[in-house]
């Protein structure tokens, strides 16, 4: 049958297929706890002069506010949030682009001394994966991978694409490559399983898109404030719905965003009022999840 426009048939990715969440078996995290609440801290690196990156305000090349803004974060911003986790107790998947072991290896020596969870997030976020062909994109990957386990004595479990941008192999390669787990696809409030060309799927584990200051601050405008006020009606909204289906809530945060002191002082405030329900909560990292299944 001929559709509008001369098209039989809509393109599909081929990696899961459709199912409604309130047709699946339940199912308890941990502790018979329902809701499991992770926060991904993503620290990232940039290219002076060029390349992609998140703007407070529009400039030319050599773009010296934009670059120093973001620099900001490596500096300052992810020391003062490493604190709060600290203070808080709460674990977090770091999301780290490997160029910063180049740039300030401290701050991921202190985060992983810390005890929190190394995750692959690309090179850097100067460029995307998504212009690479499939050899330099598997040679990319095989890097990153590697040189995480140079220096966390590890290789990492889950992978974050550099602005979730993939190509079509990116899924496979990351199988190929031994990753457990990846958070570029935010369809579900459930952990779900990716098909790939070796047959060895690998899980896709719910990545906020909305619950993200870039998305959220940077490219809505959204105040400081009303942010941490969206965290919170996220979490007692999904605290609720858990009650009959465990889900996975995750908090998305870029240190020159959220690490700025005014917004900070609001991400407390919303971390504490989960904090302060951790009887009810299974409060954990994005690998923590993926050992699950």
């Amino acid at each position: 049958m001929q559709h509008l426009y001369g098209i039989t048939m809509l393109k599909h990715h081929g990696r899961f297929p459709y199912s409604a969440i309130s047709e699946r078996q339940d199912f308890n995290w941990p502790g018979d706890k329902k809701l499991a609440v992770y926060v991904a801290l993503n620290l990232e690196h940039f290219s002076y002069g060029e390349g992609l990156g998140a703007q407070l305000a529009a400039a030319g090349q050599p773009d010296v506010l934009n670059y120093s803004w973001r620099e900001y974060g490596n500096r300052v911003g992810a020391w003062r949030m490493l604190s709060l986790f600290e203070q808080l107790q709460m674990p977090a998947s770091v999301l780290i682009n490997t160029a910063l072991y180049e740039h300030c290896p401290q701050l991921i020596t202190a985060a992983s001394q810390a005890g929190h969870e190394i995750v692959a997030h690309g090179y850097a976020n100067a460029f995307t994966q998504q212009k690479m062909s499939a050899a330099e994109e598997k040679q990319m990957i095989v890097e990153v991978t590697n040189t995480i386990e140079k220096y966390d004595g590890k290789k990492p479990n889950g992978w974050l694409s550099p602005w979730i941008a993939q190509t079509d192999a990116t899924i496979d390669i990351l199988s190929e490559q031994g990753y457990k787990y990846t958070l570029d696809w935010c369809h579900d409030d459930q952990p779900g399983w990716l098909q790939t060309r070796t047959g060895k799927p690998i899980l896709s584990i719910p990545y906020p898109q909305e619950i993200n200051d870039i998305p959220a601050i940077i490219g809505r405008h959204i105040e400081a404030s009303t942010f941490a006020d969206m965290i919170i009606d996220q979490f007692e909204e999904m605290l609720e719905q858990s009650e009959k289906q465990s889900l996975v809530m995750g908090i998305g945060l870029h240190p020159y965003i959220t690490g700025q002191p005014f917004r900070l002082r609001q991400l407390r405030r919303a971390l504490l009022h989960i904090t302060d329900r951790k009887n009810k909560i299974w409060l954990c990292t994005a690998g923590d999840i993926a050992d699950i299944f």
